[in-house]
């Protein structure tokens, strides 16, 4: 029998609010958001990389690592979990994308705003290979992988905005 969509969406917020595994790949809650889930998900990712910021490019590659590697097994793991494939509100993967995106752009509002908004077109529009990445690839490599190609290409753009701005 179909539920209406309040009720699946109510039971998927006690699902995902209920089990660390998707609190985390939904991105504390954010992709729980009604409209625009990757974009309200990559928010995070801004946060981490604020509080990450003075300690150092070390670090930050670290961190960076870490939410990858971690990311595959999460992403795949919440996927598996709820059983559809790179749900909407699996964010963890746009988490990883928008921090790895800021490692390449300029520490200012502009720089960051840039990168916010090439991060999210790209994984948005998913030009190739991303779109490609992103219906090839199951589990967690193939929900991870499409958002760090798009990751790629922003940090690609804002390398060159900031050779260009120097």
């Amino acid at each position: 029998m179909n539920q209406p969509p309040e009720h699946r969406e109510s039971k998927l917020a006690r699902t995902v609010l209920t089990d660390p595994v998707h609190i985390l790949a939904f991105g504390f809650g954010t992709g729980l958001a009604p409209f625009a889930p990757g974009t309200v998900g990559s928010l995070p990712g801004i946060l981490l990389f604020w509080l990450t910021l003075d300690l150092g490019l070390y670090v930050q590659l670290a961190v960076a690592a870490g939410l990858v590697l971690s990311g595959v097994w999460l992403c795949g793991e919440s996927a598996r979990r709820i059983g559809v494939h790179d749900h909407g509100g699996i964010v963890w993967d746009e988490i990883a994308g928008m921090y790895i995106t800021l490692l390449a752009a300029p520490v200012s509002a502009a720089g960051w705003v840039l990168a916010f908004l090439l991060f999210r077109l790209f994984d948005i529009v998913k030009p190739w290979p991303i779109r490609d990445l992103d219906h090839r690839l199951g589990g967690g490599v193939g929900i991870m992988l499409d958002d760090l190609v798009a990751a790629l290409y922003a940090a690609v753009l804002l390398g060159l905005y900031r050779w260009l701005m120097i």
